[in-house]
């Protein structure tokens, strides 16, 4: 049976004509679990992946206070988990007020560090007007998104952690990415053409999910014209990052990312049960509900050891939980895509041991990678120093300029390089249009700036 005749079956006649909401000013958003646009319509699983399920045109605003005028597009689009079964989640689409006609626009999907379950922290709700979400980053993050709007492209920023916050889960996040880019190609209300070439960019949780897209990229969406992805410190050992960060100042990270891998595997979600103590669950019940910054305030050098009955190194060297360590670790599947690493030497919260090995696993697999391994920033510097370098980067990516063969720096820190203050004054100057609500334009670069 075509996909044509099982809608019909099914009574989901909708598919291929998907409902549109027109702008609506000064509404108060609902959070995700409380907005009927986030519920897919019936019968949305006979669709392909990257099918529009319905849209809405929505005002956008800085930390939701300060609104900005641009156009922004959602799509409630089917996509895929990490089991294969479908679900659907929401992109943020913007796309430039100019463009140039004799070439398609290019798509830069941009996945936030969202870091949280909750879903006040997703960037379809975060970003939006009026939003309540003090304390997601997504909203910080707006300015590295601007930045991108204003070299001329499109932007997608997917809810990669789905409908339901799995913070941490393997190979879906990629899924999501990857279909709400051809979610957004595919939609005519947004005009992008099917062939654009596509670029992919995050840091810390959205290099994370920018991995795994760039992972599943070759055997799940090979029709799109993927030239490059920036891999941002990119967690790619989670089970490590554990051990690394609990009972230090980032202790509510990995706590976060614990409550929320216990919904989807449950042999994991059986030895909490059986080994945390009342104060402990107290504890993950309440992560759940907090933003990221809000989740780390709260945890600041809490130790999970002393929220469960037995040694932790004896439960994190558990069967069970060793099998989720293995499972969520990146470097299960080389890059197609050209990638750009960028990670920080004295990083405090991602190993920098951990993204050598994740880098030297992509080159012995044949991906073309350029690895900026920074010598003097930690990690909250570096993804905005490190933004001139990667938007360059990108823009050599779409004009098709020749790559550099496995480039490794790391004797020369961004810091120390000219071309990243006049990045920065760039950026400065975007800033200020987003802190005041201007209207973001594309500003063509000399030839000093490329």
């Amino acid at each position: 049976m075509d996909i044509g005749s099982a809608a019909k079956s099914t009574g989901a006649e909708w598919i291929g004509r998907p409902a549109h909401t027109e702008l609506q000013r000064r509404v108060q958003p609902a959070l995700p679990a409380d907005d009927p646009f986030y519920q897919p319509p019936p019968g949305f699983e006979h669709a392909e992946p990257g099918t529009v399920l319905r849209s809405r045109d929505v005002e956008m605003a800085f930390l939701g206070l300060i609104p900005q005028r641009l156009a922004a597009t959602q799509l409630l689009y089917r996509t895929t988990d990490m089991h294969g079964n479908p679900e659907a989640t929401v992109t943020t689409v913007l796309v430039p007020a100019e463009r140039t006609p004799e070439t398609p626009c290019p798509i830069v999907s941009y996945q936030c560090a969202i870091d949280a379950v909750a879903g006040r922290c997703f960037p379809s709700y975060a970003l939006r007007r009026g939003a309540k979400a003090v304390g997601a980053l997504a909203q910080f993050e707006f300015l590295l998104i601007a930045a991108a709007l204003a070299e001329g492209w499109a932007v997608s920023v997917p809810d990669h952690e789905g409908p339901n916050g799995t913070w941490g889960a393997p190979h879906e996040p990629g899924y999501r990415v990857l279909d709400g880019i051809r979610a957004a190609l595919g939609s005519e209300r947004l005009n992008l053409a099917a062939d654009a070439p596509v670029g992919l960019w995050g840091y810390s949780g959205g290099g994370l999910a920018t991995a795994w897209a760039a992972e599943v990229t070759g055997t799940y969406a090979p029709e799109l014209d993927v030239v490059g992805a920036v891999l941002g410190s990119p967690v790619g050992d989670l089970g490590h990052t554990f051990r690394r960060l609990n009972g230090s100042f980032y202790s509510g990270l990995p706590a976060m990312v614990v409550a929320a891998l216990s919904h989807i595997y449950p042999d994991l979600d059986r030895v909490i049960k059986e080994h945390v103590t009342v104060e402990g669950q107290a504890m993950l019940d309440r992560v759940e509900k907090l933003t990221t910054m809000a989740a780390v305030i709260k945890m600041i050098r809490r130790d999970m050891s002393s929220l469960v009955d037995r040694p932790l190194e004896e439960i994190l060297d558990s069967p069970e939980v060793q099998h989720v360590f293995a499972d969520i670790k990146l470097g299960t599947a080389a890059p197609t895509p050209p990638v750009l690493i960028v990670q920080a030497k004295h990083d405090q919260i991602v190993s920098v041991a951990d993204i050598d090995e994740l880098a030297d696993i992509y080159i012995d697999g044949g991906s073309d990678v350029t690895y900026h391994r920074d010598l003097f920033s930690e990690h909250m510097l570096l993804h905005p120093m490190s933004a001139p370098m990667t938007l360059r980067w990108l823009r050599d990516r779409f004009a098709g300029r020749p790559l550099q063969d496995h480039l490794v720096r790391t004797t020369w820190p961004t810091l120390l390089n000219p071309s990243t203050y006049r990045g920065m004054a760039r950026l400065a100057l975007i800033s200020a249009k987003v802190l005041s609500g201007r209207r973001i334009e594309r500003k063509p670069l000399s030839t000093f700036d490329r």
